[in-house]
């Protein structure tokens, strides 16, 4: 089974969960940038959450099924619709063979992904599907492509209420080595500051806006280059924060303030351009403890999987389904 890609966005991307044991050889994770929406997909699909999905950056595509496909759509909601009809975001659908999805501009956050029974099934590198474009390993996905699916034998028609995470918020975050380099003030100022999402974002980081001066630490420029991870907040030389995202660099020198806790970042990947950001400093028990309760979250996931409630409205077909079974009487 696979789907042919006929038009696609200009941001689209294989992604699973990311190659985590190259970070000394300069290979960051990269991966979704949304990991929580992979798990949401694979609870959709009853499959593992470690299969590759289509990350889509703010504009999708259009689709055809080479042969009957199950699907599911998750992250940032998008406009998205089978041969016309508008079909339920956070869900899972059956695409028939020769059918068309077209998934449209983001309506709020920056992420939507497209699951697929199977997963999408593209050779791995280096024990991982997921491009990583500043490191070259990959490319986008492009018109013509196709997106091959492994073996699945499943059904379709689930939905899930996702966890609110595309409008921005706060974020929870632990110091970092450098967190003590910048002055009591400095920090009371950062945790009560509200940011904006600024126009500069991709995997590699998101930059935040504030009114004001910048942040910036004591001996910045003596600070020597060491190693950095998702997460880390970097101070750049404008004194505004940026969140790194997957496909950071692997060490940086410009001082970082703060890292966001794992459970938070997705909601810093999904923070709209001019979303608000706020930080909330917690202790490293507390983040041990808030990262443990995500976990546990993500494997009661496929308990939270309802049926699909399709609208009659949105059925084209209705007429030809058994509606009515056994013998009524019309006297009865």
């Amino acid at each position: 089974m696979s789907l042919i890609v006929n038009r696609i966005g200009p941001a689209c991307t294989i992604q699973d969960l990311g190659r985590g044991a190259y970070l000394d050889q300069g290979l960051s994770r990269s991966g979704a940038a949304d990991l929580l929406a992979l798990h949401e997909g694979a609870a959709l699909l009853r499959q593992s959450p470690m299969l590759a999905a289509l990350e889509m950056a703010g504009m999708g595509g259009e689709f055809e099924a080479t042969e009957d496909t199950r699907i599911a759509l998750t992250g940032a909601p998008m406009q998205a619709s089978i041969d016309g009809s508008p079909v339920v975001w956070n869900a899972s659908h059956l695409l028939a063979k020769g059918q068309r999805l077209t998934i449209g501009a983001v309506l709020k956050g920056a992420y939507g992904y497209l699951h697929l029974g199977g997963g999408i099934a593209t050779e791995p590198f280096l024990g991982s599907r997921s491009a990583h474009l500043t490191a070259k390993v990959g490319r986008a996905v492009a018109a013509g492509d196709v997106l091959p699916s492994g073996p699945d034998k499943g059904d379709a028609g689930r939905k899930l209420t996702p966890a609110e995470r595309f409008s921005g918020g706060l974020l929870r975050v632990v110091s970092s080595f450098q967190t003590a380099l910048f002055d009591p003030e400095t920090l009371k100022r950062f945790t009560q500051t509200e940011f904006r999402r600024g126009p500069r974002a991709n995997r590699m980081g998101v930059q935040l806006e504030s009114p004001g001066e910048g942040f910036a630490a004591q001996g910045q420029l003596d600070i020597l280059s060491e190693i950095i991870t998702p997460g880390d907040i970097q101070m750049t030389g404008t004194g505004n924060p940026f969140i790194l995202l997957p496909e950071c660099q692997t060490t940086g020198g410009y001082p970082r303030i703060a890292t966001v806790l794992p459970c938070d970042l997705p909601r810093a990947a999904q923070a709209p351009a001019g979303g608000t950001i706020r930080f909330q400093f917690v202790t490293l028990d507390e983040a041990v403890a808030l990262h443990e309760a995500f976990v546990k979250d993500l494997a009661r996931l496929p308990r939270r999987v309802e049926p699909l409630v399709r609208d009659p409205h949105d059925i084209p077909d209705l007429l030809s389904y058994q509606l009515i079974s056994g013998v009524i009487s019309a006297r009865d």
